[in-house]
């Protein structure tokens, strides 16, 4: 018996978009680099939504294995990301976006 027999993959496909328009428009809008890594997150996990809906519409578990593939991709790019982020606060004292240029050569 399922829970929520109203819900379709149009209900996911829904969702799955207006999670990652929200990250892009994080990404694009906001300085401050964790901000810009949750949003990343947020894109991230929109597509898992879309991949595990189409995965469950075709009866196939491919779209899952993927899912899983790609949330150790995202949780080793989260890792390395804040290792290299609190190298940058520890430098300069903020993780405003815009304080990168002073590194350049």
């Amino acid at each position: 018996m399922e829970i929520l027999p109203n819900i379709t993959i149009q209900h996911y496909l829904w969702l799955s978009t207006t999670l990652f328009a929200l990250g892009v428009f994080g990404v694009l809008l906001r300085r401050n680099a964790i901000l810009m890594f949750m949003c990343i997150e947020l894109m991230l996990n929109a597509v898992n939504i879309a991949l595990v809906a189409f995965s469950k519409v075709h009866g196939d578990t491919s779209g899952q294995v993927f899912v899983f593939f790609i949330m150790v991709v995202a949780a080793a790019e989260v890792a390395v990301g804040l290792a290299i982020l609190m190298m940058l606060y520890r430098n300069l004292r903020t993780t405003d976006t815009d304080a990168l240029n002073n590194l350049k050569g």
